[in-house]
């Protein structure tokens, strides 16, 4: 049965978009739903109902926002069943994946209600006893900007801890995941009571996104901008940002190592990677995309980190619950996978396991003989392959690990916990995990990289920092005095 959601949620209701395009399931091509088709008009009108309601909802108490995030939190709790379903369906995901997701999201908005209960402000020290303060305020409109690899959870991320600060949100989900990306949101909002226009959904077809896209990062009352996804997309929604002087928090790509050391648990190395590397098919910004093992141990790792690789069985989710690799996105992502793969072969490179491609169905891959000049080297994959790379010195490690244009995550396993530390702080990525996977998230955390993997962070106090304007407020009490000529 095809679904229908033919109507935009603006300003607290649904509103016809007179268009409407296909949701496709990846792992078959079917069309999952029928979603409304928004444009730059219908995009205009959503950013004038979140500042129409911005007074109101930042004019509301802290408790009275957190109350509302809390409310939204047991929705998504009860529809857990349903979104599971869903993030299946329309984005090719394996159950299991579903089920963290669906159990991630209440989370987050649990710890933006917690935030509200926080200190938004600052004495400072002033001449003559004047009373000087620190003060946050929310800031307006914010755009968030959503992708379709974990798309409630990220979308949830981006928009809780603002609107819970205060601000309203237009939101666009990625046009290959509207629903769980958008649409559900819209749903839990209008469920739970939320305000009309603090929360506004436009999704819209590929070819409408340059449209939207333009007026939600441009328009002269979007004060700040969330965005998760690409680097070439994120460098182009920067520079529009910069260039309107808005705020904005990016989040993009990653090549994101696991250094595994001579002194590392086996079984602890061989799972992180397994999972890293393999988890929603290496859809993931920081999936494990280069495993670098030190050369006492690298047989031993290779061996068995390729056998619990060919323990993962491959197919449509939708089918059966043991099919812990399903389909990529789309037509292009695995063409992209396929071409990286090929080219490694051409100039070298060994296939330990998998290297198949089926349709949209990419086999779990391990590469050995991976060099600097291929493809899968230093582009960011996005699938499940992974090269595993040997080396000789901890140094040599971090400097493998660092000869990449990105920085986001990394993980290193070692018994030696200084050891791990140390390595840790060499290596050039926003966030480093000692003895667990690239593949860490939690809600009140500074998530986010450096280099070309995004500006800003998201999570927790550091997501209010960002969405909020920081404001001097003196009080004068009589101590300062003026020069006698005034």
């Amino acid at each position: 049965m095809t679904r229908s959601f033919d109507n935009l949620f603006i300003g607290g209701s649904w509103v016809p978009a007179g268009a409407a395009f296909d949701d496709l399931n990846p792992a078959d091509g079917a069309v999952w739903a029928r979603v409304a088709d928004g444009n730059g008009g219908m995009a205009v009108r959503a950013i004038e109902s979140a500042q129409a309601a911005f007074s109101q909802w930042s004019g509301l108490t802290y408790n009275e926002r957190a109350h509302y995030m809390l409310k939204v939190a047991d929705e998504f709790e009860r529809r857990r069943d349903d979104l599971v379903a869903a993030l299946q369906g329309e984005g090719g995901g394996w159950f299991g994946k579903g089920m963290f997701e669906s159990g991630y999201v209440p989370e987050v908005f649990r710890a933006a209600a917690a935030m509200t209960y926080n200190a938004i402000g600052e004495v400072l020290p002033s001449d003559h006893g004047k009373v000087s303060l620190a003060m946050r305020r929310a800031m307006g409109v914010v755009t968030v900007i959503s992708p379709w690899n974990f798309p409630t959870l990220l979308t949830a991320r981006g928009l809780a801890f603002p609107i819970a600060a205060g601000n309203c949100v237009v939101l666009k989900p990625s046009e290959e995941t509207p629903y769980t990306g958008g649409v559900i949101f819209a749903e839990i909002f209008e469920a739970v009571g939320v305000p009309p226009g603090v929360l506004n959904v436009v999704t819209c077809s590929r070819e409408n996104v340059p449209a939207v896209g333009d007026m939600i990062v441009e328009h002269p009352l979007v004060k700040g901008i969330s965005f998760t996804g690409s680097t070439p997309v994120g460098r182009v929604i920067a520079a529009k940002a910069g260039a309107h002087l808005k705020k904005c928090c990016v989040e993009l790509g990653g090549k994101d190592a696991l250094i595994v050391c001579d002194d590392a648990d086996m079984d602890r190395a061989t799972a992180a990677a397994n999972f890293g590397s393999f988890m929603h098919q290496g859809q993931i910004c920081m999936s494990v995309e280069k495993i670098l093992v030190q050369e006492p141990v690298f047989d031993e790792f290779l061996s068995r980190f390729a056998e619990r690789a060919a323990k993962l069985k491959v197919g449509d989710p939708n089918t059966d619950k043991g099919h812990i690799i399903g389909p990529l996105i789309n037509d292009k992502q695995a063409g992209k996978v396929r071409e990286q793969i090929e080219d490694a072969i051409a100039k070298g490179a060994q296939v330990v396991i998998g290297g198949g491609v089926d349709g949209r169905f990419v086999e779990p891959t391990i590469l050995t003989g991976v060099t600097p000049d291929m493809k899968v080297y230093a582009e960011e994959t996005f699938g499940p392959v992974v090269p595993v790379i040997p080396y000789r010195t901890d140094s040599e490690a971090i400097a493998i690990a660092n000869d990449s244009e990105y920085g986001l995550s990394s993980g290193v396993i070692t018994r030696d916990e200084s050891r791990g530390l140390a390595i840790a702080a060499a290596l050039e990525t926003g966030m480093c995990h000692v003895n667990c996977s690239s593949v860490n998230d939690e809600p009140h955390v500074p998530f986010g990289g450096s280099k070309s993997s995004g500006v800003g962070r998201h999570g927790g106090r550091w997501s209010t920092e960002t969405f909020t304007e920081t404001r001097w407020v003196t009080l004068e009490r009589g101590g300062r005095g003026f020069p006698p000529v005034f």
